[in-house]
């Protein structure tokens, strides 16, 4: 049985991933909301409702096989302010890290720690964020890389997201997890181009990661999606209207397209902010018809919350996407418990971590690692 502290914990879904072989030690999350989420699927005997920057290491018992902090995105993102890491919320980085520092002062360094973020921390301050985050991995005597993973391999969801994954330099890694050159499939040109801008002393402990490709993906956003369910309940035909109205041309031929094809088709609408013709800006209702829903988000601070439409022949329906429906996009279980109201349903499932995610690099990095340096150990001995 392995061990792991989560940070920004959420709902726990990174719980949910690392699954049964894995034993939670410490959970934290500062939002109340979210931990009665994560108290009624988990329990509460772990979780710490506190800010990070609040905690000690006496609050953290035992010694974990792994840190997991997903820590949040708002400044590094490409829609936020720019204020990466000095920002008041991902600026949370630090006193997570401060508390990380502590415990490998005391002995307790975890033998893997797992940075999760959107993949603007590759480019926030010209890449010095993502310079700060791997050197500070790298100054504390770990072995680090890092992948960048779309969540549409494992969920119709297009969800791209960077994963920082850092392994103490005394565990022996398996050569077949380590390339000589970026691999294609998790290092994009932007991962590469902010490798390039890491300190000598960063890159001397850098590794490019060979992850296993999974199977393809037999689910589709149609597959997610409850048609009988009246809640959210559905548009009326004037709010439906209005809703094509605010489409671009190149989107309402989408849907006219889609009403030719002779049998219900599901698409997903989010309304944006775009600049018109004359400068101004106009929100636009931009849908797709690829089985793949958009990345969900938040609905704080003015982010729109998506929309499923149904196009059956000339009928057009369309509501919000329900609370269970993105959990589902999100990789959870039916069984897992959502909060009752809709907006902090939504908040809990926009803000979390896609489960199946967890699970590969769990399955396909982080186990056997772990078990491979074991053997060299008992080998040595």
């Amino acid at each position: 049985m392995y061990t792991f502290y989560e940070f920004f914990a959420g709902g726990g879904m990174v719980r949910a991933g690392l699954g049964e072989k894995w034993h939670c030690l410490f959970a934290n999350d500062f939002d109340h909301k979210k931990a009665i989420a994560y108290k009624k699927n988990w329990g509460d005997k772990e979780l710490k409702v506190v800010d990070v920057a609040k905690l000690n290491t006496n609050d953290l018992p035992g010694r974990a096989d792994l840190i997991w902090a997903s820590f949040p995105c708002q400044d590094l993102s490409l829609a936020g302010g720019g204020a990466g890491l000095k920002g008041e919320r991902s600026g949370t980085f630090r006193p997570f890290w401060s508390l990380t520092q502590d415990l490998i002062s005391e002995g307790r360094s975890p033998r893997i720690v797992v940075l999760e973020n959107v993949c603007g921390a590759l480019t926030s301050h010209n890449g010095q964020d993502f310079a700060t985050l791997c050197g500070s991995l790298a100054n504390a005597d770990y072995n680090v890389g890092a992948v960048v993973i779309d969540a549409n391999r494992f969920v119709p969801q297009s969800r791209p997201r960077l994963f920082i994954v850092g392994v103490r330099s005394d565990v022996d890694i398996p050569s077949d997890f380590v390339a000589n050159t970026p691999d294609g499939a998790w290092s994009p040109p932007a991962l590469i181009r902010a490798s390039e801008g890491l300190p000598r002393a960063t890159k001397s402990r850098w590794i490019w990661w060979r992850l296993a490709i999974p199977r393809p993906r037999n689910k589709t956003l149609t597959d997610m999606i409850d048609l009988s369910t009246s809640s959210p309940p559905w548009f009326s035909t004037d709010e439906t209207r209005r809703l094509m109205e605010m489409m671009t041309p190149l989107n309402r031929a989408k849907v006219s397209k889609a009403m030719k094809i002779g049998y219900p088709i599901i698409g997903s609408i989010y309304k944006r902010t775009r600049p018109s013709a004359d400068g101004s800006k106009l929100q636009r209702a931009e849908v797709r018809f690829d089985d793949i829903s958009g990345c969900l988000r938040t609905p704080a601070g003015g982010s729109s919350r998506q929309v499923i439409i149904v196009v059956e022949g000339d009928r057009v329906r369309a509501r919000l996407i329900s609370a269970r429906e993105t959990a589902r996009l999100m990789g959870l279980s039916d069984k897992y418990e959502l909060p009752e109201n809709y907006n902090e349903a939504y908040h809990l499932t926009g803000d979390g971590v896609v489960v199946p995610v967890v699970s590969h690099l769990t399955t396909h990095m982080f186990q056997p690692i772990l078990q491979f340096s074991e053997k060299q150990i008992e080998a040595a001995a």
